[in-house]
């Protein structure tokens, strides 16, 4: 395509995101968004967010103060696919019934039709994530930096073990209210609420987890972050009361930085924010930050050397009226764009 975009003009709808004339094979940075959310046990419509942010990408303005021509990133969304939105909807209002009937203490083991739903949507998860990774591998060969737009937490699984089949050590950093560290939720083993616990289990190049915000978790959650070697979690808890304190969040964020490895992933859960930011995401919960501390913290990272690899965003709500979800997710992702290009530049 023709590089002809105006970052002083009016937004155009060209059906890639932020209005940017790229194409797949232009680009240097590929998103894939998957617009999923069947394990989502609160609320649903976080698969509705890959169009909502592509839909309000355009109404951003493209200057960043830490990188000189943002608007000149080669990046390219690849198109949401209809057949898995589909999909997910047919089996969201599968799920609906099977989740309220365990949330009113019912036994899976005694309704046969409830363990064939379970299956299925367990078998459809796992072709999810394979197709995932495979695609992400052939970006990935291609020299191309990949980074997935949800959908639920549950979807970057696949994009984390084509990096982790690289063969080269890496890091995660997540930002999250919720650790995500149960092995299974709800009968789903690759539910939103088991993607670091999968992640943690199954990437042998995994050097370290690094959680940054979590503040709704479980006993076992909380056991599991104290025993395993390559998990380091920053409560929310104990952040604020840093804060309180007196500690600075340059200071809090270099205690984060010094955890991590050379190489860093990012996942970011929208849910990490105040709630007032994300209003409609599956699981909010009171706490969190503002988007300019996290994206100061991102911007430190690149400070400190470290390289990134590779990113998802995900749990960005729709809700009834307006698109205030989706303007703060856009506006996310755009600082998550120009933080990895900022690191491809210099690297």
């Amino acid at each position: 395509m023709e590089n002809n975009f105006d970052p002083n003009g009016v937004g155009i709808a060209n059906g890639n995101i932020f209005g940017f004339p790229v194409s797949e094979g232009e680009a240097d940075i590929v998103i894939i968004p998957v617009p999923w959310d069947v394990t989502a046990s609160y609320g649903k419509g976080t698969s509705k967010g890959p169009q909502a942010i592509l839909d309000a990408s355009t109404q951003l303005d493209f200057y960043h103060p830490n990188l000189p021509k943002a608007w000149e990133t080669k990046v390219f969304m690849t198109p949401i696919s209809k057949e898995i939105q589909e999909l997910n909807d047919q089996l969201c209002m599968e799920t609906i019934p099977y989740i309220q009937f365990l949330e009113e203490g019912g036994d899976v083991s005694e309704q046969p039709e409830y363990q064939a739903l379970l299956d299925t949507v367990n078998q459809a998860s796992e072709g999810l994530r394979i197709n995932l990774k495979n695609r992400a591998k052939d970006l990935l060969q291609q020299g191309k930096i990949v980074a997935l737009l949800g959908g639920e937490h549950s979807t970057p699984l696949g994009l984390i073990q084509a990096f982790d089949e690289l063969g080269e050590p890496f890091g995660v950093l997540q930002i999250d209210a919720h650790a995500d560290l149960r092995e299974a939720y709800e009968g789903f083993h690759e539910s939103h609420a088991s993607i670091m616990y999968n992640v943690v289990h199954q990437c042998k190049n995994l050097e370290k987890l690094v959680q940054v915000g979590i503040r709704d978790v479980s006993h076992n959650e909380v056991e599991l972050t104290k025993t395993h070697p390559k998990i380091k979690t920053f409560f929310d808890w104990d952040i604020k009361t840093q804060q309180y304190e007196g500690e600075t969040w340059k200071g809090i964020v270099q205690q984060i930085i010094d955890s991590l490895p050379r190489r860093v992933y990012i996942s970011f859960d929208i849910d990490g924010l105040l709630p007032s930011l994300c209003p409609n995401t599956g699981t909010p919960v009171a706490g969190g930050f503002e988007l300019e501390q996290v994206n100061y913290l991102f911007q430190q990272v690149v400070e400190s050397g470290r390289t990134i690899i590779g990113f998802d965003l995900n749990e960005v709500g729709v809700g009834t009226s307006g698109d205030w979800d989706a303007n703060v997710g856009a506006r996310a992702l755009w600082h998550l764009v120009c933080v990895t290009e900022k690191s491809r530049r210099l690297s």
